[in-house]
Formats: C-alpha cells, structure tokens, sequence
C-alpha cells in the first residue's frame, strides 16, 4: 500500500445537527455518529477524530468546519465522513470551499452513507448539484417561514415564542395571558410608571414577588427593560419595525405603557446623586413669598435632644426673601392634621351617601350609548383605511417606507381608540366604585388626622391637595376639587344648637363634560345635602 493510500484512508468524522427549523427531521449526533462508524469499520477507514457541530450551516463561519478544513490542509487526514452533503455545507462559500479543497486534491475522500460520491469531474458535478439543493432547500424554507409569519402577524398572532407573562399554545397555535406571571408584569408596569423607582430598584422590588423567567432564574435589569419597552403588553405587535394589532389579551393599558416609557426617557437623562439626608418634609412644601424651595435640619441640644426645623432657601435672585422663621417639624405635623380634618364628613353622612349610590348605579346602567357608538364607528373607519392602505402598497403606489409610517400611525390611533373604548366602559360599570372610594377617603380623614401618624398624614396630605407653602410658620395649601368643595360647604345650624363642620354640612359636587377631569365620577354631577342626623340627608343626581 502506498503513503498516498495510507493518507487517503485517514478520516474525520463529521457530525452536524443545530436547533434550526431545517434540522428537525435530521437523525441526532449520536445516530450520526454511529452510523458513520459502522461505515468506516466496513471499509477499513482510520478515523483520526470525531467533531461534532451544534450550529446552523446556512451561513459561513462555523468554527469546529473551519478547524476540520485546516487540519486536513495541514496533512492529518485526507477524507470526511458525514452523513449527507447538506451536514457539510448549506452555503455557497462552505460548499464552494469543499469543492475547491477537492479540486486541487487536498481532500482526496467524502463518503456518505446516503450519498455516493467519486473525485471525478461526474462526481464533483453530482455534489455541487447535491450543496445547491441544500441551500435552495434552506432558502425556500426562509421564504415559507417569512410568509407565515407575516400571515400570522396580519391575523393579529405572534408567530414566536410568546413574551414572559403570556403562554403559547401547542394546539391552538395561539397565545394566552399566564394567570399566574401576567399579575407581576402589570405591577412592573403601575410601580415603573410611579417614577419613584430606577430599573433596579424594579428589579428588586418585582422579583422579590415572585416574577420569574421561563427557567426559573431571576430577571436581569436588561429583561425589566426590554419588557417595559414592548407593545405587545397593550395589545400591539412590533415585529421588524412594523406593528401590527394583536389579537391576545392585553395586560395593561396604553396609557400605562406610555407613562413607563416617558418615565424611562425622563430617567435616561443625567441624574445628579442626591446625597441629601432624609427630612419627611423636605421637597412638599416652596416659601409662601419668594416660592422657592423650604429645606430642613436637625439640631441637636446640649442636653441630646434633637428637633427638626424647616425654613426657605432664599435662593430666587429676583426676590429678596424676608421669611427667617424656622418652623419645627411637629408644628407642620399639627397643622396637616387639622388640614385632614376640614376635608371629613360625618359616618352617617357618608353611609347614606354609600347607599343611594348604589340605588342610583342600577337606573344609569343603560346610558352612555352613543358615546360607545361613536368610537366604535372611528375604529372601523381605521380598519377601512388599513385596508385601503394595504390595496396601494401592493399597487406600488407606496414604498414600504411610506406604508410601515402610516400603518403604524394608524394601528397606533386604533388602539389608543380600544383603550379608550374600554376605559369608557369600565367607567360606566365601576362610576359607583369611584365615587364610593372618595366618600370612604373623606369618611377615614378625622381618623387618620387623630392617629398622629406623620407619615400617613403626609401621604394623605398630598392625596387631596397641592401647592403646598409655608410662610410664617403657617401651612398654606390649594385643595383639589372636590376636597375643596367640602372646606368651603357652609354649615347648616339645626335648631336650638350651633352646627359644626363635623355634624352639619352642604356639600355641592358638580361635573360638567367640558370641565376639569380629576372629578372621579365620570360625566355626571351630582349635590349632597347631609344635615343633623335627626334630618335624613338628601341626594340628588343630574346627568350622572
């Protein structure tokens, strides 16, 4: 036997399988593997060494490929066994290269046991014939993956696995919102959109509830990120730069994902550290003068002792600040309490509010028709435009630049329609919520004012007002609508007895449709009248 026929008889063994789509039917490693050895013992071939890949061969660049080619260059062996062509290449540039390593007589040998091959110019034909099947075969499976997918995503389906919080379903082929992760997602969007929390503060907060990913891991700060950014939790699906309106169910509403994403834009900016100490007071209240921001200090007696004051920074250049009092922390405290107080109304009070309220939400369960039809009838103009839209991109009267652009313009005003569409609805079936989680508000202030619980009052303190100042040791502040109405409701003396705010009150609360929208009661109005508990109160609705 000749040195030449003693190198042709080296071989590598050549597995391939990867995860891709085209690999599916292929026979695993091992049964590659095997069968390449029972071949190799029947034709007495020496195998120098197995190399086994786990990639797709559809694109150049494989390293174990690479590493083989240059070892046989290099004079270790002279031939490969693989199992077919296509486990060898499935690209132009690997095939051509195994072609050419033929040609010049560097790879003397390929043997498959499902392909015969011969170094003759008939058996290089029937190979480069055999490599150009297989990227054909590769490249018209892309082209039927792509149209399926766009089909899919034209029906409103995602055509991959489904984002954390949703599940797929093997045999529907549709996804479904995860009962179980959906809860948390939502979380991380309303905690997110607060602005008080960075993406790792999120990150804790969230995964110390339970979030978890598919396998069991923590989140990362860049997975919180990655879902506060996608659409697909509001109903829309962005696949390439393009969107398209989903048919699954969304978990949270555009208007939250719109405030997490302005949050994150406000928080991508530079952010000086604040290494300032903790003050309960310090940022709620500006100088009742100069309207510049009141800090605070800590001063410490001989005796141990320590208080805190606040007082203005009389830092406005155009304004020369005459406020040098300093206002110690318990005397706020005292003052926010007696704020709270203004806003209580009475337990008997509210409980006949609470009842008729009730009684009133069964008469005004069939109204608000129109303003239903009405968004339904926009929605289906939009439809009618996407279709028109699409009738003259595949005219070419539209790049697919111009038509992506207006698509989504388009998608974007119909789900901000559905969204308002299902805020409406959901308003006119929880009006009674809403209107009974204020009275309950105003019902618990005299609680919470006598609970001397700083904290809590401060809470309270912002929830029904704003435009907080001090000035001369005085709190000043604007309360928010309603709560207003009810500091300004003139008591009514019953007879032979002087009336209070606490037992005695006229209350008026109105709605208009073009007036301000923090009224929580939808398009209504209504007064109250609560007199002495002697005088049963009386409610009244107009256009509620």
């Amino acid at each position: 036997m000749t040195q030449e026929n003693n190198q042709t008889k080296k071989f590598f063994i050549y597995a391939r399988k990867s995860t891709d789509s085209e690999d599916r039917q292929v026979r695993s490693i091992n049964d590659q593997i095997a069968e390449l050895k029972e071949l190799a013992k029947k034709e007495n071939l020496e195998i120098v060494d197995i190399l086994v890949e786990k990639q797709t061969a559809k694109k150049p660049g494989r390293p174990v490929f690479a590493e083989m080619l240059k070892r046989i260059e290099a004079g270790e062996a002279g031939g490969i066994l693989a199992w077919h062509p296509d486990r060898l290449a499935r690209n132009s540039i690997d095939g051509g290269q195994i072609i050419y390593l033929v040609d010049t007589g560097i790879i003397k040998e390929l043997k498959f046991p499902t392909f015969w091959f011969d170094p003759t110019p008939q058996g290089k034909f029937m190979l480069s014939i055999a490599f150009g099947q297989s990227k054909y075969y590769v490249d018209n499976l892309s082209e039927n993956i792509k149209r399926g997918h766009r089909q899919k995503l034209k029906n409103g389906l995602w055509p991959q696995m489904a984002p954390l919080g949703y599940l797929n379903n093997k045999e529907t082929k549709q996804i479904y919102v995860d009962k179980e992760k959906s809860p948390l997602i939502k979380k991380a969007f309303e905690t997110y959109a607060t602005g008080k929390y960075t993406l790792k503060e999120l990150r804790k907060i969230i995964n110390e509830l339970g979030l978890r990913g598919r396998r069991g891991k923590m989140l990362s700060i860049s997975n919180y990120q990655y879902i506060l950014k996608n659409p697909f939790y509001h109903g829309l699906i962005r696949y390439n730069g393009e969107y398209f309106e989903g048919k699954h169910e969304p978990i949270i509403a555009k208007k939250l994902f719109d405030e997490a994403q302005e949050v994150m834009k406000q928080k991508s900016k530079p952010q000086k550290a604040d290494k300032m100490k903790f003050f309960l007071y310090r940022g709620l209240f500006k100088c009742g003068e100069c309207g510049f921001t009141i800090t605070a200090d800590k001063k410490i007696k001989p005796s141990g002792k320590s208080y805190t004051y606040y007082y203005c920074t009389k830092k406005n250049p155009n304004h020369k600040c005459t406020q040098n009092v300093f206002t110690r922390e318990e005397k706020i405290s005292s003052q926010i309490n007696e704020a709270i107080q203004k806003v209580s109304l009475p337990d008997d009070c509210a409980d006949w509010m609470l009842k008729e309220l009730k009684k009133e939400q069964k008469e005004k369960e069939q109204s608000s028709r129109f303003f239903a039809q009405k968004i339904q009838d926009e929605i289906k103009t939009i439809d009618e435009k996407l279709e028109k839209l699409m009738n003259a991109y595949l005219e070419n009267a539209l790049s697919l630049e111009e038509y992506r652009e207006a698509k989504n313009k388009l998608v974007n005003q119909k789900r901000l329609l559905k969204d308002k569409l299902a805020a409406f609805e959901q308003k006119s079936n929880n009006r009674f919520e809403l209107a009974a989680r204020f009275i309950n508000i105003v019902k618990q202030a005299e609680i919470i004012a006598l609970q001397e619980n700083p904290e809590q009052g401060r809470d309270f303190l912002k929830k029904i007002g704003s435009n907080f100042r001090l000035s001369g040791q005085k709190l000043f502040l604007d309360f928010k609508n309603l709560y207003k109405i009810l500091v300004n409701a003139e008591p009514e003396q019953s007879e032979g007895e002087a009336t209070t705010l606490k037992n005695s009150k006229i209350v008026k609360w109105r709605r208009g449709r073009d007036s301000n929208p923090g009224y929580p009661f939808g398009y209504s109005a209504f007064r109250v009248r609560c007199l002495k508990p002697t005088r049963p109160p009386l409610l009244f609705y107009e256009d509620f």
